[in-house]
């Protein structure tokens, strides 16, 4: 397996992304490589100042880096030699199977969709984002978490769908119980668009659907996949990372909190594409970045792309 890296992506790139590497090449299968788009040169010094002398790092040299401030689509079909547009490149071309970056995040959406798309008969690809229950370290899954601020009932069931697919298979819950965010319990609760979604919900046949979850529930067990909108999954999941935030400022020492530290998932997974993309965080460090590749490396053993492709034909 060989997984595609953005070194130059990320505030403290590329420092934290080779670190990342470097660390991940220590936790991965022998069968593994990371291969690293960026600036040549600096990578090898990096890797030689840690002592490293293995072959599971493989180094593509780019010349240019789509900065976080860019306009994502300008930059991407301008810049045809900076990282993220050679990774996808090699993600498009089948040279790696998987790519990811903590860098500009709208450089990396213009780049799936310019280049491996969207699966046929998905309507909007979505971004997740992992939510802990206060049972035993268990984690759900919170979609859309950005992409798409506006959304239609049936763009919402298939995130139920997704999310069903992703719980299953990155997760491992064999039936996943997926709800509806909404502000109330009762089926007649909720706007036009909760209203309407939880109607398919209910009637549909492709996941276990086990009602609206309101947000004072968020950490229980009642879901392991939580639908929402781009725009309320957003805000939700700034509030949720906050809150390790406040933990620390209040040195709270439990460690359900670890759980809301984002260092600790790696990145957010595109559901809905033709091939396993992660965008990361852009202030990672380099536990962030490894547990990124680490993340990245799960999705693609678990074949969770093609059971999407599956799902839709």
């Amino acid at each position: 397996m060989r997984i595609g890296i953005d070194a130059m992506g990320g505030d403290f790139a590329p420092e934290t992304a080779v670190m990342g590497a470097f660390l991940a090449s220590k936790e991965l299968p022998n069968n593994v490589t990371i291969v690293l788009f960026g600036n040549k040169e600096a990578i090898i010094t990096i890797l030689e100042r840690e002592g490293y002398s293995g072959n599971a790092i493989e180094i593509v040299e780019t010349s240019e880096v789509i900065g976080m401030g860019e306009h994502p689509a300008k930059a991407f079909q301008q810049k045809q030699n900076a990282s993220i547009t050679v990774g996808f490149k090699y993600l498009y071309a089948g040279k790696v199977e998987a790519f990811a970056s903590a860098g500009n995040t709208g450089a990396m959406m213009v780049g799936t969709m310019y280049t491996i798309k969207s699966i046929p008969g998905i309507m909007r690809p979505c971004i997740t984002g992992p939510v802990p229950k206060l049972s035993g370290g268990k984690t759900s899954t919170l979609l859309d978490v950005g992409l798409n601020s506006d959304c239609k009932p049936d763009v919402l069931y298939q995130y139920g769908i997704l999310g069903n697919l992703f719980a299953k298979y990155y997760y491992g819950i064999d039936t996943p119980k997926v709800c509806l965010l909404n502000i109330g319990e009762e089926e007649e609760k909720g706007n036009l668009l909760t209203k309407a979604a939880y109607e398919l919900m209910k009637e549909g046949c492709h996941f276990q659907f086990n009602g609206n979850l309101e947000s004072n529930n968020l950490y229980s067990d009642q879901a392991d996949v939580i639908v929402c909108d781009g725009f309320t999954g957003n805000i939700l999941l700034k509030q949720i990372e906050s809150l390790y935030t406040i933990s620390q400022t209040l040195n709270l020492d439990n460690p359900f909190f670890e759980h809301f530290n984002y260092e600790n998932h790696g990145g957010t997974p595109v559901l809905g594409v033709n091939a396993p993309v992660v965008i990361g965080h852009g202030a990672s460090n380099a536990k962030a970045m490894k547990n990124m590749i680490l993340q990245t490396y799960k999705i693609t053993l678990s074949g969770l792309t093609e059971k999407i492709k599956q799902a839709f034909q």
